[in-house]
């Protein structure tokens, strides 16, 4: 039964090149029973799993199955039940891509994981995939990864190929006078650091750099088209409605909605509006920022809308890109991965709960954050720093 499956697994693998490695690889337990990993298509989750199985499980490669739930094999077939005869062939780590496409997973998932205790299963899902609030509730047995696009470090490091470290936060703010000097006599930021911008969140933008700008369109196009529909239950006919509002905020500097214009401009009324702002926040094509915290709910009008990352900022808008909304978007992407961050009322960002962040050209002021405590300018074209002046660039290599 799992022949087909077998041999499949090995050409994928032989096929999957680990001359660079997403960060993510350090930070999941692996030998945990039940991992998930979501992200957006295009993210890396699917290399990531056979990078993982190759370097680190195919010794014993036929204790190992790698499947992908949109493969025509499953058609008509059951997960548990593979899973099953897997764990009756001595199979010890199952890894499942594309979860989401399997109607009763969460089921599956749990009578798996319940059943067969000595087997270790991983899977991946698209952003929008909920793993409790149902009736099965997997958040109790799963550990759950969220996988983004690259950083800037990783951008440098598939480019050139230098080993270059990544920082936490605090000790990025104690010692960024010593950290950008070692960085940058290793190479020079700035070329990089426009590509990126443009051209370097999705891994894939090695394969064809030209066909990389059709290629965001398609994600897009995928998680509108197919992933609300199918995991939000987004009518259809509110498709085009939903594009043309990530066109507004694309080419604003930034966005700060109005909820009640926005919905006369694109014929959705409040309440679904705000709804899909919520979907579009989960499915990582925007985010959304809040000047408090606490008790922000999916019906809660957000204080300001970034597009999650810099690069769809390029193939989403018909106008130059503004160049303060480019700064804030990139800040907020590479830092929101690992802390959070929150409107200021005196500086841009507030962040963690602790530090402010003021974000701008080179030739931007303290002005704005004098005499606030745990204050920092994070200014672009700047090589180095100095005290609580810190290249953008920089936070680049939170991860």
């Amino acid at each position: 039964m799992l022949t087909e499956l077998f041999d499949r697994q090995a050409q994928l693998i032989e096929a999957t090149r680990t001359d660079f490695v997403r960060s993510l690889m350090d930070d999941i337990r692996w030998q945990t029973r039940l991992i998930g990993i979501k992200g957006t298509r295009g993210v890396g989750k699917t290399t990531l799993l056979l990078q993982y199985i190759k370097l680190h499980l195919w010794h014993k490669k036929d204790r190992v199955l790698y499947i992908s739930l949109d493969h025509i094999w499953f058609t008509g077939k059951r997960l548990y039940d593979v899973a099953a005869e897997f764990v009756r062939l001595g199979g010890e780590h199952l890894f499942i891509d594309e979860i989401h496409y399997y109607d009763n997973w969460s089921q599956e998932l749990k009578n798996i994981y319940d059943d067969f205790p000595g087997l270790h299963v991983v899977f991946t899902g698209s952003s929008l995939l909920q793993l409790s609030g149902g009736r099965i509730d997997l958040s109790r047995r799963a550990v759950i990864y969220t996988m983004q696009g690259l950083s800037l470090r990783e951008f440098i490091i598939m480019e050139t190929g230098k080993a270059l470290k990544k920082y936490d936060l605090p000790e990025l703010l104690a010692r960024h006078t010593d950290i950008a000097p070692a960085i940058t006599k290793e190479i020079n930021p700035f070329p990089y650091f426009n590509r990126y911008l443009q051209q370097g969140y999705f891994p894939f933008y090695k394969e064809d750099p030209e066909l990389y700008p059709f290629r965001l369109n398609g994600i897009i196009n995928f998680i509108l088209d197919t992933e609300l529909p199918l995991l939000r239950n987004v009518d259809v006919s509110y498709v085009r409605k939903i594009k043309l509002l990530l066109k507004i905020i694309a080419e604003s500097a930034p966005f700060t909605p109005q909820i009640s214009a926005l919905s006369r401009k694109t014929g959705i009324n409040r309440i679904t509006l705000l709804r899909y702002l919520h979907y579009l926040d989960e499915s990582g094509l925007i985010i959304q920022l809040y000047k408090d915290g606490l008790g922000v709910s999916k019906l809660q009008k957000p204080d300001k809308i970034y597009l999650e990352n810099t690069n769809y900022m390029y193939v989403l808008s018909d106008n130059p890109v503004n160049r303060g909304n480019l700064r804030e978007t990139f800040f907020v992407n590479q830092v929101r991965y690992r802390y959070s961050v929150l409107l200021d009322k005196q500086a841009d960002f507030k962040v963690a709960g602790k530090w402010h962040f003021e974000i701008g050209g080179r030739r931007k002021t303290a002005r704005q954050i004098a005499g606030l405590p745990d204050a920092y300018l994070a200014l672009n074209d700047l090589t180095t720093g100095h005290g609580n002046v810190i290249p953008l660039w920089l936070f680049g290599f939170l991860y």
